[in-house]
């Protein structure tokens, strides 16, 4: 045998008594010379006798219940509208096929009005061409009175005219004048607060 010290998994091999093979031997003449591997065997004997001595608890019997119910567990999508259906659908079978019935009914209508929209897809173009305009012309009033009102009928005049470039000036200037009122008040807030102590 060479002179090296044994390995944890040989010390592990000596522990287990009901082990008597090939590789065994070697391991217990090593350890009649080497006092260090000696003195690691015992100390893990001993660790293994104090562990033996240990009570044994056996889980509850709904421990694994209580495990599961906090898993986060995937479902299917296929699996989770199936359970959505039969939660819906009755219990009795005359129920069932008079649900099935309606439930046909409804998807034939559906259907027909479906393939009705897609081949007058002329009249449903004009239609939302005409809601859309209809919308477009509500929401430019409605920013035509808003900004009439805020800033007055002459300045609407000048933006309408100078166009986005006009827009852009308008905001560029509401927000420096926001911010110019928002610093002063803040210095006012400071003076304020500076003569209170």
């Amino acid at each position: 045998m060479n002179h090296r010290h044994l390995l944890p998994d040989e010390i592990d091999l000596l522990l287990d008594e009901d082990e008597v093979g090939f590789g065994v031997t070697p391991l217990k003449s090593h350890l009649r010379e080497c006092a260090d591997c000696r003195a690691r065997v015992d100390e893990a004997r001993s660790v293994v006798d104090a562990l033996e001595d240990l009570p044994h608890f056996a889980p509850s019997h709904r421990f694994a219940e209580s495990v599961m119910a906090q898993v986060p567990v995937f479902v299917p999508w296929h699996v989770t509208a199936r359970d959505a259906v039969t939660r819906w659908l009755p219990r009795s079978r005359p129920a069932r096929v008079a649900f099935g019935a309606i439930a046909t009914s409804v998807a034939a209508v559906l259907t027909i009005g479906i393939l009705w929209i897609t081949t007058q897809t002329d009249t449903v173009v004009l239609a939302s061409g005409m809601a859309g305009d209809q919308l477009r012309s509500m929401v430019f009033d409605a920013g035509q009175a808003v900004l009439s009102t805020v800033f007055g009928d002459q300045m609407f005049t000048i933006i309408e005219r100078t166009g986005t470039v006009g827009i852009t000036a308008a905001l560029i200037g509401l927000a420096a004048a926001a911010g110019a009122s928002i610093a002063g008040l803040r210095a006012l807030a400071v003076a304020s607060s500076r003569r209170r102590a």
